[in-house]
């Protein structure tokens, strides 16, 4: 696959900044963000003929540049030292590409997550960097693929796929009247502190970085969900009767498999840490809208410890991650300023940064976007096909939907208004990256006759992984990549 960049340009707001908000002071909570860009990217099949793409470009480019005129900070220059954005309106970066081959060849084949490289534009972090960028792809069969760079030292997931999905609205229906506008007072509530220090991203393990994409398919998740239950029912140890969401399952899963692979590796059980994300909006006792812009978002650590001679079973996993969620939640009502609500996120972050400086607990970093609604942006040739994020040089762990999936999410609030489209399956692609090892092992576990595919990443990690899925009493067979 041939990646040709053949425009490149700065989209700015259709209408200047009024001068009054020319200065977008950031939160303490944005403070806390990794300083970091977060890349992902949305895929549409062909609809149309390849005489299409003119059109689309220009209007792509000119619904970006009226967007802008409500999301006006992402078109400014992040001034650290401030703390603040100078909304100038230099613009976002736009680059399109020309991309050799059909689009389905790319979605239907074995997908490594590192050739997707290449359609994601590279931002290098400076004083005049932009705090998006958008790569729009264009596939020899008139197929899209659109991507979007954002600074995550001024927004989170949520608000970005927010942002996507308002250029989306506004594309289609050519105007920004029935796009709902963004709130940038974020900082009213959390107000910047000096010294204040970003999250620490896991430490670098040495060695290459290898990301995995894998597809959980709706009875294998189904499956999870009644081992754990069945579990906890045998030992009353997981503390809610509703039924565990498949972000839970999933993630207790991966978490019981890395706990496998580091005890090879070290030879004995290692006291470990999962770090999971909580979108916090509508879940405090705090009155900040729904669409507010920015990060607003806390971190549940749920604990394993090591001093145990007996196996760790995956509903006390479950039952673990479940706790720590609905602790932190409960906790997060309790605070009635901003001030508050930051020390305990700002205590949440240190815990984890002190075990990191020990040295002596692992620390599995996962973060999910599940139902963020990315799959309803429709720029005016229809819905996605698919969404998916690029190789990250961090140890992390991703959840996304499949286009088809329904459940009831543990880590997002409903919508108040407007409830969900019931769809067909119950699907989860989880991306992994963890610290590579020249022997790539890879174990296919089959569940009433679905596929999920893990990676391993030590070369005796077939064993353990095999172990753990036996564990659960599903059918466990390697193959040779």
């Amino acid at each position: 696959m041939e990646v040709q960049i053949i425009s490149k340009k700065l989209i700015k707001p259709a209408t200047p900044t009024p001068p009054h908000l020319n200065s977008f002071k950031t939160s303490s909570i944005d403070q806390l963000a990794p300083q970091a860009y977060v890349p992902f990217i949305v895929y549409y099949h062909a609809n149309g003929d390849k005489n299409e793409n003119d059109g689309r470009r220009k209007r792509l480019q000119k619904s970006l540049s009226e967007i802008l005129t409500l999301y006006y900070p992402l078109a400014g220059r992040y001034i650290k030292d401030k703390q603040l954005v100078d909304c100038n309106d230099e613009g976002v970066e736009y680059l399109e590409a020309q991309v050799s081959g059909k689009l389905a060849q790319l979605l239907q084949g074995e997908l490594k997550p590192e050739l997707l490289n290449p359609l994601f534009p590279n931002a290098m972090p400076s004083a005049t960097t932009p705090l998006a960028f958008v790569q729009v792809n264009m596939f020899d069969c008139s197929g899209l693929a659109i991507a979007l760079l954002f600074a995550h030292f001024i927004a989170d997931g949520f608000s970005a796929t927010t942002f996507f999905n308002a250029w989306a609205t506004s594309c289609k229906a050519a105007r920004i009247n029935e796009v709902i506008h963004p709130r940038f007072d974020l900082a009213s509530f959390f107000p910047p502190k000096e010294n204040v220090m970003p999250a620490k991203p896991p430490k670098n393990p040495g060695a290459p970085i290898i990301t995995r994409r894998f597809v959980f398919n709706g009875a294998a998740i189904t499956s999870l969900k009644a081992i754990a239950k069945g579990g906890a029912c045998d030992s009353d140890q997981l503390s809610t009767k509703r039924q565990p969401s498949r972000v839970m399952v999933v993630t207790a899963l991966i978490w019981k498999a890395l706990i496998a692979v580091a005890q090879a590796k070290y030879g004995h059980l290692r006291a470990s840490i999962l770090c999971h994300s909580l979108n916090l909006r509508r879940r405090t006792a705090l009155p900040i809208p729904d669409n507010s812009f920015g990060n607003f978002y806390m971190v549940a650590n749920a604990r394993l410890s090591g001093d145990r001679e007996s196996n760790v079973e995956f509903h006390e996993l479950v039952g673990s991650l479940h706790d720590s969620i609905r602790n932190v939640l409960d906790d997060c009502k309790k605070p009635q300023n901003g001030d508050d609500l930051v020390s305990m996120m700002t205590n949440s972050l240190r815990e984890v940064d002190e075990e990191l400086e020990r040295g002596e607990t692992d620390i599995f970093m996962f973060s999910s976007w599940c139902r963020f609604s990315v799959y309803e942006a429709d720029f005016g040739w229809g819905k996605p096909t698919w969404l998916s994020n690029t190789a990250v040089p961090i140890e992390m762990v991703g959840l996304n939907d499949t286009k088809d999936d329904s459940d009831d999410h543990h880590l997002r609030p409903k919508p108040r208004l407007k409830q969900a489209k019931p769809l067909k399956y119950d699907e989860i692609e989880l991306g992994i990256a963890p610290d590579s090892h020249q022997r790539l092992k890879m174990i296919i576990m089959k569940c009433m006759k679905c596929t999920v595919s893990l990676t391993s990443i030590y070369q005796y990690a077939p064993y353990y992984f095999s172990n753990v899925y036996q564990s659960l009493k599903l059918e466990t067979v390697s193959c040779g990549h």
